[in-house]
């Protein structure tokens, strides 16, 4: 049994307490600190609060909105831009979608070769299961099964050791990341492993070394032999041409509406806000869909609890709680059988979510459907065109449009 939800209940009330305790830090020993190591039991300098940002219990609005209560921009500008970092990796995902598209179909390829190939089956077998002698990045890999959380910096290393000493396909690793970690996002997940391998700034890997490890370890890593010294050689094709975003809307007042609960967002304010009344709602289960292997039990159960938690505590707001389901097929049939008129749903970034939501749009069958995007991800997608220079420059006026209720 792992301590992913004794250490992360997932309840907006957890992770409300988690911000206010936060929320203190954020500042100067948000900025000296978070870069040290910390394992998820005392995550000291850093809040630790990916998880609930991650299924949207907890809104970036609002976390930035709570911090900026307490420190100014200025003094807290270390954690917003991490915070920024997710809206920015999103926005790049969201104007280049097929980089998603290509990511599964390399995983689903590469899940052939694993079941074919006993040398990378052995070999990914390994670090999976943190066998490789290679003490932290073991270390890490257990660490991660067992809390369903991992401290940034390790991640980076972690990858780092993945590809370029390991020498073992990214998408495998990016796959690893998503089945276990409690905050595993699509965009930032996929990305970030890019990033490292060196084919998302491209020609830019990111090399874990001895020294950097023992400095931000304070010790606890001293020795790390044998780590690659130059990058693996991965070829990769150009970035897709950017597309434009997605269509958004506004609900039919007049409509009988149902809202689409999902775990993109389990805090909808603004889906809700949008619709006049809501007599019942429906709920998405997406993350299965995510992997061709099977996700660690804890990220299912943390989604699922956290499910239950939004539907109890939005009772009021949503209606009757209709059935869970995992495909548009059981969505358009439950919508038709309960004489639902109208969809909305709070817009899902690229993922698993989105991709069943536009399989329900390209079908016949079922009233029709209302994404409502969040306020922040509509101002802030469509600065992603670029390197994160360029987006960072638009913060500033990110932060004065800031609605902490969505």
């Amino acid at each position: 049994m792992t301590q992913a939800l004794t250490l992360f209940p997932p309840t907006r009330a957890a992770g409300l307490e988690r911000l206010n305790n936060f929320v203190p830090k954020a500042g100067q020993d948000y900025g000296a600190g978070r870069n040290f190591y910390a394992p998820a039991q005392d995550p000291k300098a850093v809040s630790a609060l990916s998880p609930y940002l991650r299924s949207g219990i907890l809104s970036q609005s609002e976390v930035l909105h709570a911090v900026l209560q307490r420190h100014s921009a200025k003094a807290a500008d270390r954690f917003i831009t991490e915070v920024l970092w997710r809206s920015y990796w999103q926005g790049w995902l969201a104007l280049r979608p097929g980089v998603w598209d290509a990511y599964q179909t390399e995983l689903r390829r590469l899940f052939n070769e694993v079941q074919t190939q006993s040398g990378l089956r052995q070999r990914w077998e390994a670090a999976c299961l943190g066998q490789t002698g290679i003490a932290p990045f073991d270390d890490w890999a257990t660490e991660l099964a067992l809390t369903g959380y991992l401290h940034n910096h390790a991640r980076m290393w972690f990858a780092s050791i993945w590809v370029h000493t390991l020498k073992l396909p990214w998408q495998l690793g990016a796959d690893f990341f998503l089945r276990h970690l409690l905050d595993g996002c699509p965009a930032s997940n996929t990305l970030g492993w890019k990033w490292v391998a060196g084919i998302q700034t491209i020609g830019k890997p990111y090399m874990a070394t001895e020294e950097n490890i023992a400095k931000f370890t304070d010790g606890a890593y001293s020795a790390v032999p044998d780590l690659a010294q130059t990058p693996a050689n991965i070829h990769a094709p150009p970035h897709p041409e950017r597309q434009p975003l997605w269509q958004t809307g506004k609900p039919d007042p007049s409509l009988r509406s149902a809202l689409i609960l999902h775990e993109d967002d389990l805090n909808p304010l603004h889906a809700i806000a949008a619709v006049t009344t809501l007599g019942d709602n429906i709920s998405l289960t997406t993350t299965a869909s995510q992997t061709p292997w099977q996700n660690a039990p804890h990220v299912e159960a943390f989604r699922k609890n956290a499910l239950s938690d939004a539907r109890h505590r939005l009772a009021e707001q949503i209606g009757t709680a209709g059935p869970c389901v995992d495909g548009a097929k059981d969505l358009a049939s439950w919508a038709i059988k309960s004489g639902i008129e109208q969809l909305v749903t709070a817009d899902a970034p690229v993922g698993p979510t989105k991709i069943l939501l536009d399989s329900y749009d390209k079908q016949a069958e079922g009233p029709p459907l209302v994404r409502v995007r969040a306020p922040l991800n509509a101002a802030a997608w469509p600065l992603a065109t670029a390197g994160f220079f360029k987006f960072r420059k638009h913060i500033p006026d990110l932060l004065e449009g800031l609605d902490p209720n969505t």
